[in-house]
């Protein structure tokens, strides 16, 4: 079946089973290409023999099959995708050894906002992301929004080119306005710049085909990014978050915040990280796969065996809702 390895919560899986994962729990209903394709690697000990040539925190399928589009790989029956994939695997290879999954996608902002209006009630944020990528989610000040039938929610200067829909379970507390932001930065082992032509080709690959709505929000969102570039700083989390927040004021709400960038680490890393944001001053945001938060017992209303499509959204370190992994649900279960 292929080399076992790590996946979030410490669980153990072969090769293959990631594949199908990513096919079952991942893909499925949202990129047929990705499905069949994720599927049929699965089966094939042809693929998989190039596939766990790389180190195991590089067969993730979401970075080899974006390394695949981003050196000329199209869209279409897998029999082609194999042989281009055979014929051009030291260029997939390359690509593969020096980029990372960094999807960054601004529609995860719409299960992030109503935490940070609450916490911004009545002072404006400074925010600081954790895995920043490009920096797209350091903007929702900026984006507008619709919680299933109700108003948009637009910026103070007029509706955004970038329009998020959500569709919500439970009772979230659905701002009346949006948060002000007084301050954003970000940190990113390798920050990505949005007026970066090949930065920019990287992000498109890495949003699975058949998207096109997510394609032309990364564009949107790029807009706005380099209308008002963030500050993305290069470097460890574990070694810069805390310089961070005791560098912002201190007459602003401080939110340190991430999406589906914890499980990248190993369990002392993240226990690390924890901790580390235990003992600052600081609201912590983390939007996560089931397990790596780690989380009381009893807090979660459903096993993570029954929730592998979607993420916990935790505000220190406590759950209060799950969400879709690119921001289009939100099942809110906090009480109160």
């Amino acid at each position: 079946m292929g080399a076992a390895y790590g996946v979030p919560g410490g669980v153990k899986v072969d090769t293959a089973q990631r594949y199908r994962r990513f096919a079952q729990f991942e893909t499925h209903g949202h990129s047929p290409c990705y499905t069949d394709w994720s599927r049929r690697i699965a089966d094939d000990t042809e693929v998989l023999a190039l596939v766990e040539t790389l180190p195991a925190a590089k067969r993730q399928p979401n970075l080899v099959l974006a390394s695949a589009r981003y050196v000329g790989a199209r869209q279409g029956p897998f029999e082609e995708f194999k042989d281009f994939l055979i014929a051009n695997w030291p260029l997939v290879r390359d690509v593969a050894m020096t980029h990372a999954t960094q999807t960054n996608e601004p529609a995860r902002a719409a299960v992030l906002l109503p935490l940070f209006a609450e916490i911004a009630d009545p002072e404006p944020l400074y925010l600081i992301e954790i895995g920043a990528s490009a920096g797209l989610c350091l903007y929702p000040d900026k984006y507008s929004y619709r919680y299933d039938d109700r108003p948009w929610l637009d910026p103070r200067a007029g509706p955004s080119p970038v329009r998020l829909s959500c569709e919500t379970l439970g009772d979230p507390p659905v701002p009346e306005r949006l948060p002000s932001v007084v301050g954003r930065v970000g940190v990113d082992l390798n920050p990505l710049d949005v007026t970066d032509a090949e930065h920019m080709r990287w992000l498109e690959c890495l949003i699975w085909p058949e998207q096109q709505e997510r394609l032309d929000r990364l564009h949107r969102a790029a807009a706005i990014a380099r209308a008002d570039p963030p500050e993305i700083i290069g470097g460890d989390l574990n070694d810069t978050i805390a310089e961070l927040v005791h560098a912002t004021p201190d007459n602003a709400p401080v939110v340190v915040f991430g999406s589906a960038v914890l499980a990248y680490l190993d369990a002392d890393e993240r226990a690390r990280f924890v901790e580390t944001m235990r003992g600052l001053r600081c609201a912590w945001i983390a939007n996560e796969g089931c397990g790596v938060v780690p989380v009381g017992r009893g807090l979660l209303p459903k096993p993570c065996s029954e929730t592998r499509d979607r993420f916990v959204l935790t505000e220190d370190g406590v759950p209060v809702a799950y969400s879709g992994p690119h921001g289009q649900s939100l099942e809110w279960f906090r009480p109160g």
